[in-house]
């Protein structure tokens, strides 16, 4: 195997036997000067093939141990889930399980709560984010609250479908307007080959599928949507906005819980801008 570059030290970009290109993890990999060829294959101990090239500057940027994390549940999901995983669910785990350490030391006291919907509906996955919870509480030493439970367990459902929703030109025509709408709210230009974007752009292709499904997140968050209110009047005003705009279009009623989910995007979108945002 020919390690082509470094991503951190236990991480690099590979070519298998047969040039395709992979991210190999192994203790120290990344040490050496890239490229070089690993003769010891038994220093790899998890291969991830399929994720997007875009990506790869991302991933330098997830702490090492949050994306070792990531990946060893992503591997326990592969095991257990019999239907193809989307080949970058590693990725959007490990940014998930990142920003959920980030929100744990700066909102320790606002939590949502566990979706027994979602259990009911999803029982091996809300099981897969309960070993993914355990799991980052045994590695980072952080008891995430039962909340990340359904919340990792909605990436496998997402992940199941391999590609995300086809929802039509129509919807990706209304994911452009939404975008053009929160680029004049806060007089920004979004960058829309980000990171952030796509994750923004495909939470609104699940979100639009929810609503066209009648299947909209209802668990009475209202404690926390208030409280993240309360600290981001703007990015809340946003997000119900858009909100209203999409049940405008569609017929539908956003619940609370979807102007959350959105509040969380559009907060992410902007403050990755490259575009000052002194309203955040």
């Amino acid at each position: 195997m020919k390690v082509i570059k470094k991503i951190n030290n236990n991480v690099a970009l590979c070519l298998d036997g047969n040039d395709n290109e992979l991210i190999a993890f192994g203790k120290g990999i990344g040490f050496p000067v890239a490229p070089y060829e690993l003769s010891d294959l038994s220093q790899i101990s998890m291969t991830f093939y399929r994720i997007d090239r875009n990506l790869y500057k991302f991933i330098q940027e997830i702490p090492e141990n949050v994306f070792e994390v990531a990946a060893l549940i992503v591997k326990k999901a592969q095991s257990e889930i019999k239907s193809n995983l989307n080949p970058n669910l590693v990725v959007g785990l490990s940014d998930h399980i990142n920003f959920a350490l980030i929100r744990m030391q700066n909102y320790k006291e606002m939590q949502m709560l566990f979706s027994y919907d979602v259990q009911q509906l999803y029982p091996k996955e809300t099981e897969l984010g309960r070993y993914a919870v355990r799991l980052i509480q045994e590695k980072l030493n952080v008891q995430l609250p039962d909340s990340e439970i359904t919340n990792i367990a909605m990436h496998f459902v997402n992940a199941e479908e391999e590609r995300e929703p086809d929802e039509g030109t129509a919807a990706e025509a209304l994911i452009l307007e939404i975008a053009d709408k929160i680029e004049e709210f806060y007089s920004i230009a979004i960058d829309r080959k980000d990171f952030n974007y796509n994750r923004f752009a495909m939470h609104l292709r699940y979100y639009l599928k929810r609503v066209k499904d009648e299947s909209q997140f209802k668990d009475d968050n209202a404690s926390f949507i208030q409280a993240i209110r309360d600290l981001n009047p703007q990015v809340y005003e946003c997000a119900y906005m858009i909100g209203e705009f999409i049940d405008q279009r569609l017929n539908s009623k956003s619940t609370e819980d979807e102007i959350l989910y959105l509040m969380m995007h559009i907060y992410r979108i902007v403050r990755n801008s490259k575009i000052e945002n002194k309203g955040l």
